[in-house]
């Protein structure tokens, strides 16, 4: 079994969606290991652009078998609605290119309430949450309450299981955050419904993904970026799962191999979506630019990012985890045009000098970002397909991030059509 990782390393939005549809071309499985439908990959194939939540990358290419993961939180209706869209677009998903593990959690109506219900509560101390019950399902799974997806095809399973969750949460709805409490009989009909049109992408008990895996190519995806891992990003203000790539194997059921490739996806500078420190975010018109080129706007909630430059000190804190062997580059088309290009080095912190990454919000919120830079380029490189031919100041920026972080540029996407990327190796 080959085995590659693919991981944004910071907070998401880096590209992802792109370069997993790209090496899908020789990959026989796609596997999606964590996170839930608050993550969105755009994908962009001629004139049609696909937004995915939660369905793999590699959905939209024939023959491949997407997978998706034990510890992805699955809302069966956005699943299905997903389903629906790719396939109005000409995309045939069946039992035979889709499979769904059998023990993820469901992401169900009583988690998005709460999930929005303490958002609003929390007024001016926001986590900036998407709403869509990931944290809740997530805190569901790890409480022992969880539905999952074996779960839907037992009627009075299902009814246990929902009865236990509801025990609490319909107390905090009506007497904590004043909203509506849940019935047990509704909600059980309504799901046990969906899980008939969901059960034939479910994996079956003659289905095993290791085994099925023998001898073939396995490309692993992750969901947002590893600045929001719960772990070792920039708690509180992060997701529910770990987003590192040293997580993939737990996600997925997957046996912990040595990887082929284990990839970090760099974009050219930073964004942010969302609360939370954002040390080199700028606000001045270079900032304005990058959003502006950069069409700097979330896939699954439609809203703006901040731009900033890019952050060596995130960076490496990220790298020191991972133990990436090739770098993906991400966007490197939209620096096109800036007179100068910073970088972060170092940070001030209350007048320390300091080249580790804080572990407190409230820390990240107080360091100064120490700049360095270099000379841009006007040229439009989106056509480039050959390394060589990239502008001189563009190759002297790739440079820079190879030496800052010691892990090789090798894959460099220069638009946002799939073929609009350089290749400088052969990942496969």
């Amino acid at each position: 079994m080959r085995t590659i990782v693919i991981t944004g390393t910071q907070w998401g939005d880096e590209g992802k969606g792109k370069i997993v549809d790209m090496l899908t071309q020789k990959a026989d499985i796609v596997v999606r290991y964590q996170g839930g439908n608050n993550a969105g990959h755009t994908i962009v194939i001629g004139n049609n652009k696909f937004a995915l939540h939660l369905l793999p990358s590699g959905i939209l290419r024939e023959g491949k078998l997407c997978y998706i993961g034990n510890d992805v939180v699955v809302n069966p209706e956005e699943l299905l609605e997903e389903i629906k869209l790719v396939e109005e677009k000409g995309i045939k998903i069946t039992e035979k290119n889709l499979k769904i593990s059998k023990r993820a959690n469901l992401i169900l109506d009583y988690h998005k309430q709460l999930d929005k219900a303490r958002e609003n509560a929390k007024k001016e101390n926001k986590i900036g949450t998407t709403g869509r019950g990931i944290g809740p399902a997530y805190e569901d799974k790890v409480a022992r309450v969880g539905v999952r997806i074996v779960d839907l095809f037992d009627k009075s399973i299902l009814k246990n299981r929902i009865t236990l969750a509801l025990k609490e949460k319909n107390e905090l709805f009506e007497k904590v955050y004043n909203e509506k409490r849940f019935d047990i009989e509704e909600l059980v009909e309504k799901y046990f419904s969906i899980g008939k049109k969901i059960e034939k992408f479910v994996e079956n008990s003659n289905f095993d993904l290791n085994n099925y895996a023998q001898n073939k190519t396995v490309l692993i995806e992750g969901a947002q970026g590893a600045l929001l891992d719960v772990d070792f990003g920039t708690y509180p203000f992060v997701t529910s799962s770990n987003t590192l790539s040293t997580h993939y194997a737990t996600g997925s059921g997957l046996r912990q191999t040595q990887l082929t490739e284990n990839i970090g996806l760099v974009k050219a500078y930073t964004t942010r979506v969302g609360s939370g420190p954002f040390p080199t975010k700028d606000k001045t018109d270079a900032g304005k630019y990058l959003a502006e080129k950069g069409h700097e706007k979330g896939t699954t909630t439609g809203r703006l990012r901040d731009c900033g430059w890019l952050d060596f000190v995130a960076l490496k804190h990220i790298f020191s985890l991972s133990n990436f062997t090739t770098i993906a580059l991400t966007k490197l088309d939209v620096l096109s045009g800036l007179k100068k290009i910073k970088f972060c080095v170092a940070y001030n912190l209350d007048g320390t000098i300091i080249k580790t990454f804080p572990a407190t919000a409230e820390e990240l919120e107080r360091v100064i970002p120490i700049y360095e830079e270099i000379e841009g380029w006007n040229e439009n490189i989106t056509k480039i397909k050959k390394y060589d031919n990239l502008p001189k100041n563009a190759k002297k920026y790739i440079e820079l991030i190879e030496k800052q972080l010691s892990v090789p540029v090798n894959i460099i996407s220069v638009g946002p059509d799939r073929n609009e990327t350089i290749l400088k190796t052969q990942i496969f």
